[in-house]
């Protein structure tokens, strides 16, 4: 694999698809497959993803507020701006994913691989969090001291 720059390697990118936002809020989508989907602005409100594939995809400023996401794979795909209060991501994948500008306060983060994301403005101490990667987490995305 050549690493080189411009690979259109970012979910958020692709000028052949435009985003198609969904709403499956209240509804039972265990094992759902979206990877590599195009949906910002969904609304997977009280949802249930357990063991989804979301991977790759493009979910910008999506409603996950108490989903059930348990064990879901969500790596490489773009979160920014979308809203994950109160949703429960249990031993989720995460890592390579950006969640800049996410709100966090009341999810449950833990068990996750999230140490190579992007938290970059999320209130990632607000959720309940493994104590080894609240600390690993504090050091390159710190919480704001005007907090």
């Amino acid at each position: 694999m050549v690493m080189s720059g411009g690979g259109g390697d970012d979910p958020r990118e692709s000028e052949s698809e435009t985003a198609v936002p969904l709403d499956w809020s209240f509804q039972n989508h265990t094992k759902a497959i979206l990877r590599k989907g195009r949906h910002a602005g969904s609304n997977f409100r009280r949802a249930i993803l357990d063991h989804a594939d979301l991977t790759e995809g493009d979910f910008s400023d999506s409603d996950f507020r108490r989903a059930s996401m348990v064990q879901i794979d969500l790596m490489k795909s773009a979160f920014d701006g979308s809203d994950f209060r109160g949703a429960d991501l249990r031993k989720a994948r995460l890592n390579l994913s950006n969640f800049r500008n996410c709100k966090f306060e009341g999810a449950d983060l833990r068990g996750i691989r999230g140490r190579y994301a992007i938290w970059q403005g999320s209130d990632w101490w607000n959720a309940t969090i493994d104590d080894d990667l609240r600390k690993v987490l504090s050091k390159k995305w710190p919480k704001p001291s005007h907090d």
